[in-house]
């Protein structure tokens, strides 16, 4: 099986390996540990900067010692279903036996559904009267997700400039509602939990523990699903294929 994806960050002074969240090493261990025949990692799109070009390195030669031939790409969420523009860095990496099947998966041949077709019934949910104006003016996919601007003490979708592209699509940015709005709400909608987790692409049955902001947050750092089963499905096939070389044989 794979081991889970789990997300590695260098963001604000790009620290790297020195990074408190850095959790490269902790992965190794577990690879180590576990031996699984694919791994996938997902970090954001600064991975590729040539500034981590040595620890990029470093980590292929660390899973090459423990078996693995390793691979990178830069992925969109929208080009798999996820109406957000999310371009993140898959990292995979399989054991040598397995390695030369694999396949990054093609996007789809169809674009996402808007921020207004995806959340239009959770925005009528208590029955706003405004609902449908604002999915016909919110006609573009959604811009980043992200866990809430740090200098911000509750969640919201970040700082100013991804306030104001959340703002043209007529959300309401610098906050997050505990539910949908009721039938007189007459200021620009704010988004709930749910409908943030629904532009990453969970299902709507997918629990998020903790209150408000402690639920956001797990959303908005999240990997968007869709984009890992793409992957996932490309590594299970690379791993299948031995075995049916082996039942041929």
């Amino acid at each position: 099986m794979a081991c889970p994806a789990r997300r590695f960050r260098w963001q604000g002074r790009q620290l790297g390996e020195k990074d408190e969240r850095n959790l490269f090493d902790d992965a190794i261990h577990i690879v180590d540990a576990t031996r699984p025949r694919a791994v996938m990692i997902e970090n954001v799109r600064g991975f590729l900067d040539a500034a981590f070009h040595d620890y990029r390195e470093k980590l292929k030669k660390q899973l090459s010692k423990l078996g693995y031939e390793t691979d990178w790409r830069l992925l969109n969420a929208s080009d798999y279903g996820v109406p957000q523009l999310r371009p993140r860095v898959a990292i995979i990496a399989l054991r040598r036996d397995f390695s030369g099947d694999f396949s990054w998966p093609e996007p789809l041949p169809y674009n996402p559904p808007t921020v207004g077709e995806t959340l239009i019934d959770l925005m009528k949910a208590r029955g706003w009267r405004g609902a449908d104006d604002w999915a016909a003016q919110a006609d573009e996919i959604a811009p980043t997700i992200v866990g809430g601007s740090k200098k911000h003490g509750g969640p919201d979708l970040g700082p100013t400039r991804a306030r104001r592209a959340w703002a043209s699509l007529g959300v309401e940015g610098r906050t997050i509602a505990y539910e949908a709005h009721d039938p007189f709400h007459n200021d620009m909608p704010r988004l709930t939990v749910r409908m943030v987790a629904r532009i990453q692409g969970f299902p709507d049955a997918w629990h998020f523990t903790g209150a408000k902001t402690n639920a956001y947050r797990q959303v908005g750092n999240a990997f968007p699903p869709p984009v890992a089963e793409a992957v996932a499905q490309q590594l299970k096939l690379a791993i299948a294929k031995p075995k049916l070389h082996a039942l041929r044989a």
